[in-house]
């Protein structure tokens, strides 16, 4: 098996996780910290019992290190640097999302990936849990027909602070990506155009669009549909949405938490007014772990199979293009086409 030789550029909270699933797997070695507050990165080393050097310049981490590849748990302004600096440098890098603060930058960095022939993966957390895998593997026998449209549903009422209550469009920047990506991942089909709206609703916590309306045509002829806030109290949805897919036989329905449920056309017997249907209940088999561990598994089992992973950069372009199409749809009022 390979050694992957592994410099973590970032040293705050979410550094941990990746910390947490590097020290379980045998095949991997952080040899480095990277953070622009060098007491910071210091103070992690100390924290993980770990004697790596560390450094404020992720082109120095290069030089005094055998790295073949970095961690990206920067901030998001971070990320383009950040991966094109270890791209150039002959570094593979698995990294948080967003992969840029912009669709001009994000497709930047696709091309530098492209050009080195290095992977650049992204992590995707919320494609990694058995209830979805289970509701992905629904729709793809088509247990319900042939899928015309999806619904997901988001409302919760975080009161985080900091920079997200301050920016101007908290929830389609900071947060839609999951969702968009998960209706990609579940459907298997690309956004084709949009039409967003959005508003901040009294009550709103937020200076900025804590809320939003999103219509997409996808290029299987579906349409999918997402309706969201981060100032919604009571009646929250789970962080994974509410979700619901209507197909030619039948309705699948996903809470984010327990398993799916669909009602199909009970063909035993004779239709009235309304179809009669019957209750699926699919159960979950996939093995794999979950969130974070379950996106890093694959992007090892990629990177050592020398295939692109699920979330290679590639794809997840697809899903940072709903985002900010979605953005200039707000901005223009106007369907905007990919």
């Amino acid at each position: 098996m390979k050694n992957h030789k592994i410099i973590l550029a970032g040293c705050g909270t979410m550094a941990h996780t990746w910390l947490d699933y590097a020290s379980n797997r045998n095949s991997a070695e952080i040899v480095g910290f990277v953070d622009v507050n060098a007491a910071t990165a210091k103070a992690l080393a100390e924290r993980r019992s770990l004697q790596v050097p560390v450094f404020t310049d992720l082109s120095d981490a290069l030089d005094q290190t055998d790295a073949s590849l970095v961690f990206d748990v920067t901030i998001p302004a971070a990320h383009k640097q950040v991966v094109t600096t270890a791209l150039e440098r002959g570094c593979h890098v698995f990294g948080e999302k967003p992969m840029a603060e912009s669709l001009k930058d994000a497709r930047e960095v696709v091309k530098t990936a492209q050009r080195t022939g290095l992977n650049y993966f992204v992590m995707q957390n919320r494609r990694y849990q058995k209830e979805i895998r289970a509701f992905k593997q629904l729709l793809a026998t088509q247990t319900i027909g042939q899928v015309g449209s999806i619904h997901a549903d988001f409302f919760l009422g975080p009161h985080f602070g900091g920079f997200r209550e301050a920016m101007e469009s908290p929830l389609i920047m900071d947060m839609a990506i999951h969702t968009f990506d998960q209706a990609r991942f579940l459907t298997g089909a690309d956004a084709v155009s949009v039409y967003c709206h959005e508003y901040n609703p009294p009550g709103s916590w937020y200076e900025g669009n804590s809320s939003a309306v999103c219509i997409f045509e996808m290029s299987d002829g579906s349409v999918f549909t997402y309706r969201g806030s981060w100032s919604a109290v009571g009646h929250s949805t789970s962080w994974e949405s509410d979700w619901r897919v209507t197909g030619s036989k039948g309705t699948a329905r996903w809470n984010g938490s327990d398993n799916p449920v669909c009602e199909v056309i009970d063909k035993s017997r004779d239709h009235g007014f309304m179809d009669h249907v019957k209750v699926i209940e699919p159960a979950s088999t996939w093995p794999g772990q979950e969130g974070h561990f379950g996106c890093l598994d694959e992007m090892f089992s990629a990177l050592e199979e020398e295939r692109l992973a699920e979330t290679d950069c590639q794809d997840n372009f697809k899903s940072m293009s709903m985002v900010f199409k979605a953005m200039e749809s707000a901005g223009s009022g106007k369907k905007i086409f990919f």
